[in-house]
């Protein structure tokens, strides 16, 4: 039998941050670009036992499940377990587009009382917990990269970006840590 070609992890052995910043690679997930009409997003919800949000810079978890408001008809799905998320709008019946992009994507954890700071260093978005408060979203951009930011928690966010920009946002990251003093 022939071997198989083995797809290495972006981030593989990645680690950083300070005493005030953690920042450490996502596990794998499912991942799909969902686009659909605003008279679909009820059966879509449906068929991904996830309510889809929208209003602007709003996110919605359910399980293992996460969809990202992008824009009046676009949504970021983030499964961290299950996947299925192509078969699963597919079973809704709703016209839509949902491209798988699991490989395409990777993201990055960014922890600690330090995280915003951090973030900051590359990114121009207000990210006080007033002006982006926990479960908000946005796709801006991280130095010369599009990301889709994600704050998880008070101190913690999660950014997705391509797989072939990774290593430059991770890099990025650790430099903004270290500049910060954090």
């Amino acid at each position: 039998m022939a071997e198989l070609a083995t797809r290495t992890l972006p981030l593989a052995g990645a680690h950083g941050g300070t005493a005030g910043v953690r920042l450490q690679p996502a596990e794998p997930a499912n991942r799909i670009s969902l686009r659909a009409r605003a008279e679909d997003v009820a059966a879509l919800s449906s068929a991904l036992r996830l309510a889809l949000p929208t209003a602007p810079r709003t996110s919605a978890t359910q399980g293992s499940r996460t969809a990202l408001w992008l824009g009046p008809d676009e949504w970021l799905v983030i499964d961290d377990s299950e996947g299925g998320l192509v078969e699963a709008a597919a079973s809704s019946g709703a016209l839509h587009s949902a491209t798988d992009v699991s490989h395409r994507n990777t993201a990055i954890l960014v922890s600690g009382p330090g995280a915003v700071a951090t973030l900051n260093g590359g990114c121009p978005l207000d990210l006080s917990l007033k002006a982006f408060p926990v479960g908000a979203c946005a796709r801006t951009l991280f130095g010369k990269i599009e990301v889709v930011l994600l704050r998880t928690g008070e101190d913690s966010f999660r950014l997705e970006c391509w797989r072939s920009f990774s290593e430059y946002a991770f890099g990025l990251l650790a430099e903004a840590a270290e500049d910060a003093g954090l």
